[in-house]
Order: structure tokens, then C-alpha cells, then sequence
């Protein structure tokens, strides 16, 4: 069949793929999230959309390109993902102009496209996102930027046409100058941190086809026309449950059924999860509070270079016992304090991150589902160095976290297909970063560092430990070991696929409870934090 969606100027690629995945195709990496579509053939669509995106000189048209593969059919409360989906942004040479102005030199991108799913009169919204490698602003011309990444599932509720088409979209740039480091300021915004830009673009008003990028018969009846929004839905537009709500006693006819909204599933980076979809983040008779004890949740990605692509940490617990500011070293424009604080991650009594999963395809084609673990090799220190300036009323504060944590893989599948990796696979020592003073901080550790700034009579801005903020650093993933069973050594694959440096972290640390000193807007009434943080590219 053909797939030509209106948004697409030029014909889509349509064909069917029989793909077949040898072992050695799914052990290739350790960090990965399914399809479970089981359409016999695919679609591939290509659409070329205008965007009108926002830049510090103002408003300028882009072209956005998206290109993916869709199933030809799917069965009624059957998921599927589409999968091979990349995001290509074309911002023009005003747009470079912009960012050398702003001393950058280097950008680092990620995408978030919002993607409208519909189906008859119901609709639902998914976040596609992805990310890049960091590229070389040109000395001329345009900037191209190519993203990859995670996409969630999608399940139409009865039959007709689920269609999907493009709608808002976010650019986060992590800008770095030409001597590798971030730029001074990247935006007028007092929020952004420094060395980021987030660029908003809007889909043009005379976009062909309102944004379509295809189009996929679900349920009985033969294909419907490619490309093009099904005419089955009611003549009225009832409204529609959000998605994943179960039916009232009152719709569960079959009219009903088919006006559901489609189900995205997806615990969406980007939007704060719901109390009950986190895990329990609290002091217990095991870990009993002090009057130093806090407590905080923490989310958010880490890319792995060698498959472009990230990996998404769900809301984490961490107990921090915060130390007593002392007296730092004599300087002559401000007054310095130190403060040595320690921390834990807390999942079920053990020190490391609730289980997770992460979408990646091995080999550019291979869907695999990997189930992870960060896991404690001893406590997290966290050093702050607060800075008052008080000539220049402004008061800064340095905070670097170094955190010892191996990687484990507990499970491993390509399109449920389970591949046993065994009991032991893991990385042979903890995520390492180029510490900035390795002499007083030997080891292997991962390092993530934060800035908070605050101008006398304004608020605070960036990272502080009791109000949290964004985290980031670059780490090197080690070698596995352990991985396998029955004789069949799988280190020197998962190695292969996974292990490198330059894998770029961002980490999200939400508001802090103290537990000893409860706030009411910063503490649940059972001494849990308030505050569920939003993971941030």
C-alpha cells in the first residue's frame, strides 16, 4: 500500500518488511523498550512541514521533517509503536547568527514533538522525543539538527482510523562555547540555566493537511484511504475520558466504545506523574530521621552515545542527611561557606532506583526491552560552596554530586522475546566522569554538578539542595560482566553496544522535605515530598 499524507509534499515510502533478529542483534545493548504491534507489514511515512520558531531576533520559519514507521493495521485494543522516528529541524542562518551571538559554537539538541492521535471523535496527545549528538554551529547557512528517541505506544479503543499529526514543538539546546564549555548566558529567561536555550516552534498556519503524518486502519473492515482522516466517526462529538479512564457502568455499548479515546502509553516525560504511579519516598524504623533528614525525589535522562538516543530515569527516592555550613577559604570579594552533605537512594530497603526501561533499536531496526537498575557502591556525597557577594548583592551557590552507582541489567527482550542475561549483569564498575578535583576525589563516580544563583530582593534561580533545580555532567559507561547463562558470555556484546564515554546526563531534583520540620506545602501529611519533579532534556 501507499501511505501519502497531505503534510508530505513528496510520496511516502510504503513496504512490507519481514524482519527476522539473530542474538546477537538483541544483545546489543543494554538499555531498551518494546513494540508490540503485530502487523504483518509497514508503512513508512515522510512528511516535510513548515514551523514558524521563536529565536532571541524573533520569529523565524524553520522546516521540520518527521519520518517513521507505522504498522499497515492494528487490531482494536492492540498496541503498537511507531518505530524508526526521526525529527529533522532546519533553523535558517538567522538562526545561527543568533547563536554565535551568543558565543556558542557547539549546540546539543533535543526534541520534543507534541503528536495528536485521534481516532473517530476521540483524541489524545503523545510526546515524541528524541536527541543528537552535539553539532558544529556552520559558518554559513542553515542548521541542521536530526534527533532520535523515545516514543510511547499507542492503542486505539475500537474501530476506525487512528491518525496522528504534528503539533507543537520544543528545541532544547545545550549550548557550549569554543573552548568546551557552557556558554556564559543562553536567554533572557531568569529560569534557564546557563548554557541552554529552548527554541518553541509552531506548526505554520498553511501547513498541507493540518499537520498529518498517517494513518492507521484499526479493527474490521479493509484499509481506509491512505493519508487521509477516516469519515466514520458520529455526526455529535460527546466527550471523551482522558486516556487510560475506564468506562462508567453507561459506556459500555459498542458506540460508545469506539469514541474512547485513543490510550497513550507513556508515564510522559515532560508532565509531573501522579502520586501513585511513584514509588513511597519516605524515613522508616529501618532509616530513622534526624533533624538534618530530607528527603526528595529525582528524574531524568541519560543519553547513551552509541545508540543516539536517551534513557529515561522515573521519579526516584533520595534520603539526604544535610550537613552544617562552615567557613570556607578567605576571599576578597565574598564571604564563602562549605557544606558536606550525604545521600541514599531509597527503593524497597536497598540503595538504588526503582526498576526502569528505556526505547532503543539495536542495530538501527531491533526493538528491545531492557529492565535496569542504578545500584549504590557507597554513599553519595554532595559538596555546596554558597558565595555571598555582598558589594554586588548577589549570592551564588556550587553544588557537585558524586554518586558511585553500577549499572544492572535484570532483563532482556526483543519484541517479547526474552533473552536470559542471568542474575549477575552489570557494568564492572560504577558510571565514571572526569572529576574537577581529582586529587581530593579519587575513585570511580559519577559527577553531576548545579548552580544557583540569587539577586538580592529577586527570587533564586538554579539548583540549591533544599529547593532542588537541574543537575547535569557526562559520564562514561564501563564494560559489563556477569551477563549470560549456560555458557554463552554476553559481556563482550553488551560492551560493544553500550560502553563509551560522552553520554550526556540531565537530572531533575524536586523540592526537598524536612521530615523533622515539616512544611506544609513541601511535605505530604505522611512526610513524603510534595513536590513530584518533571524530567527535563
Amino acid at each position: 500500500m501507499k501511505a501519502e499524507p497531505a503534510a508530505a509534499p513528496r510520496p511516502s515510502r510504503v513496504r512490507a518488511r519481514a524482519r527476522t533478529t539473530s542474538i546477537a542483534a538483541f544483545v546489543v545493548l543494554a538499555a531498551l523498550v518494546p513494540t508490540t504491534a503485530s502487523a504483518s507489514g509497514t508503512q513508512e511515512v515522510e512528511a516535510e512541514l513548515p514551523y514558524v520558531c521563536t529565536l532571541p531576533s524573533g520569529r523565524l520559519p524553520a522546516t521540520v521533517r518527521v519520518s517513521a514507521e507505522f504498522p499497515e493495521r492494528a487490531g482494536a485494543g492492540e498496541a503498537f509503536t511507531p518505530s524508526d522516528v526521526t525529527t529533522t529541524v532546519e533553523l535558517p542562518d538567522q538562526a545561527v547568527a543568533d547563536l554565535a551571538a551568543l558565543d556558542a559554537a557547539e549546540v546539543r539538541a533535543a526534541t520534543r514533538l507534541g503528536v495528536g492521535v485521534a481516532q473517530n471523535a476521540a483524541t489524545a496527545t503523545a510526546t515524541w522525543r528524541g536527541s543528537a549528538e552535539p553539532v558544529a554551529l556552520p559558518e554559513s547557512g542553515p542548521l541542521t539538527l536530526v534527533t532520535q528517541g523515545d516514543v510511547p505506544s499507542v492503542t486505539g479503543r475500537g474501530d476506525g482510523d487512528l491518525t496522528f499529526s504534528a503539533g507543537s514543538l520544543a528545541i532544547d539546546l545545550a549550548l557550549e562555547a569554543a573552548d568546551g564549555t557552557a556558554t556564559a548566558t543562553a536567554t533572557a529567561t531568569a529560569t534557564a540555566a546557563p548554557g541552554s536555550l529552548t527554541v518553541d516552534c509552531a506548526l505554520a498556519e498553511d501547513a498541507p493537511g493540518q499537520g498529518l503524518l498517517a494513518t492507521v486502519p484499526v479493527g474490521a473492515g479493509g484499509p481506509a484511504p491512505s493519508g487521509s482522516p477516516s469519515s466514520s466517526g458520529p455526526a455529535e462529538t460527546p466527550g471523551a475520558p482522558e486516556a487510560g479512564q475506564q468506562d462508567g457502568p453507561g459506556d459500555r455499548g459498542p458506540e460508545r466504545q469506539s469514541e474512547r479515546s485513543p490510550k497513550v502509553l507513556e508515564n510522559t516525560p515532560g508532565t509531573a506523574a501522579d502520586r501513585d504511579e511513584v514509588q513511597p519516598c519516605r524515613y522508616d524504623e529501618q532509616h530513622p530521621p534526624t533533624s538534618a533528614s530530607l528527603n526528595a525525589y529525582i528524574t531524568g535522562y541519560t543519553n547513551v552515545r552509541k545508540q543516539k538516543a536517551a534513557s529515561y530515569l522515573p521519579p526516584s527516592c533520595m534520603l539526604i542527611e544535610q550537613g552544617v555550613p562552615v567557613m570556607g577559604p578567605l576571599d576578597p570579594e565574598a564571604l564563602i561557606f562549605d557544606t558536606l552533605s550525604w545521600g541514599d537512594f531509597s527503593y524497597q530497603g536497598r540503595k538504588q532506583t526503582p526498576p526502569f526501561r528505556s526505547t532503543f533499536l539495536s542495530f538501527d531496526f531491533a526493538p528491545v526491552t531492557a529492565t535496569m537498575v542504578l545500584e549504590q557502591t557507597g554513599p553519595v556525597r554532595i559538596d555546596s560552596r554558597l558565595k555571598l557577594y555582598l558589594l554586588k548583592g548577589l549570592t551564588t551557590m556550587d553544588t557537585y554530586v558524586r554518586a558511585p552507582l553500577v549499572l544492572r541489567v535484570t532483563s532482556l527482550e526483543v519484541n517479547g522475546t526474552p533473552l536470559d542475561v542471568g542474575s549477575e549483569c552489570r557494568t564492572e564498575k560504577s558510571l565514571t566522569s572526569v572529576d574537577p578535583d581529582p586529587e581530593n576525589f579519587p575513585g570511580d563516580h559519577l559527577v553531576l554538578f548545579g548552580r544557583g544563583e540569587q539577586v538580592t530582593g529577586q527570587p533564586a534561580t538554579g539548583y540549591q539542595l533544599t529547593s532542588g533545580g537541574a543537575l547535569s555532567g557526562e559520564a562514561t559507561i564501563p564494560a559489563f560482566t556477569g551477563c549470560g547463562t549456560d555458557g554463552e558470555d554476553l559481556d563482550r556484546l553488551l560492551t560493544a553496544s553500550v560502553s563509551g564515554p560522552g553520554n550526556y546526563i540531565k537530572q531533575v531534583q524536586g523540592q526537598t522535605c524536612a521530615v523533622m520540620n515539616v512544611n506544609p506545602l513541601e511535605c505530604t501529611e505522611d512526610l513524603q515530598p510534595s513536590q513530584i519533579p518533571v524530567a527535563e532534556r
